[in-house]
């Protein structure tokens, strides 16, 4: 399976944070925001990841992450010149995709929590369709929504609804089979010009291939599309870290987990950061095992 990050977009509501910056480049608590999207892919064992960015801003991306090969993956890039949405990720990168399954993580998203990594392996076990998750908020009609029958079965989605079928939205973590580009290719933009994501899982429903998961309520997601969600995600991350000792986003410490690098490799990344107490954390990782 493959990976993308999409990290691109206008980032409009974070003006005038983001007149110069990608927001995806910027920090929540101790990390560039693009770390913990990424460390949801590599928790799903995957190891050959796009990343999607403005023109102006994938330079940025090349030198914050390089070629991967630090972590033991494989990081390519690509640029979204317009934003035409987030189906227009399996466009721009069609080249990528190539014919295999693939995961698609949106760059502003957070998540973390105990069951999160199961969930994300399981999706990522997909033989055919499409697997997205769900995740109870306050205002769904900010998302895309699901809404579900008696027996839990999805009945419909809808892209940010005026009067939502339920308060389940669907999160930026999706995991598709090889349809995925043929679908993406098929559809018109939606009335805000878009090509709209929830209309390619809504193709997927309408094939009967659409499977929708309930996350954990021990995890926690965050869109930080907005001043107030950047903020609450960076203390959330900041005040999880300090009782628990256990970092989020740590993409050394995921791709240690999960074998791409081995303990002298970790240290040797522990040594860039020596003077940080993430360096002292990635090394505390190292010894520990």
């Amino acid at each position: 399976m493959k990976g993308i990050v999409l990290a691109a977009g206008l980032n409009t509501r974070l003006y005038p944070v983001t007149v110069a910056v990608n927001k995806q480049l910027l920090p929540v608590y101790d990390k560039p925001m693009i770390y913990y999207p990424l460390s949801m892919l590599l928790m799903a064992g995957i190891r050959d990841i796009l990343v999607i960015a403005d023109p102006y801003n994938v330079s940025a991306f090349q030198r914050l992450l390089g070629s991967g090969e630090h972590l033991g993956v494989k990081f390519s890039y690509a640029v979204q010149w317009v934003p035409r949405g987030i189906a227009d990720a399996f466009i721009v990168g069609e080249w990528f995709v190539n014919g295999h399954k693939s995961a698609l993580v949106l760059g502003d998203n957070v998540f973390f929590g105990p069951s999160l990594e199961a969930a994300i392996k399981q999706a990522s076990a997909l033989e055919q369709g499409a697997v997205v998750f769900g995740y109870p908020v306050e205002d769904p009609r900010r998302f895309g929504v699901v809404e579900f029958d008696s027996q839990g079965r999805v009945l419909s989605l809808e892209e940010k609804p005026a009067q939502p079928k339920s308060n389940y939205a669907v999160p930026g973590l999706y995991f598709y089979d090889e349809q995925v580009v043929e679908i993406a290719k098929s559809m018109k933009p939606s009335g805000r010009g878009e090509l709209e994501i929830t209309d390619l899982n809504k193709e997927y429903l309408r094939k009967g291939q659409l499977r929708v998961e309930l996350l954990g309520s021990d995890v926690q997601w965050f869109d930080t599309g907005t001043h107030d969600s950047l903020l609450e995600a960076a203390n959330h991350i900041a005040q999880h870290q300090k009782e628990t000792g256990h970092y989020v986003g740590c993409l050394e410490e995921v791709a240690y987990r999960q074998g791409f690098i081995d303990r002298e490799q970790l240290e040797a990344l522990a040594h860039k950061y020596r003077n940080t107490a993430y360096g002292l954390y990635l090394q505390k990782v190292a010894e520990n095992g």
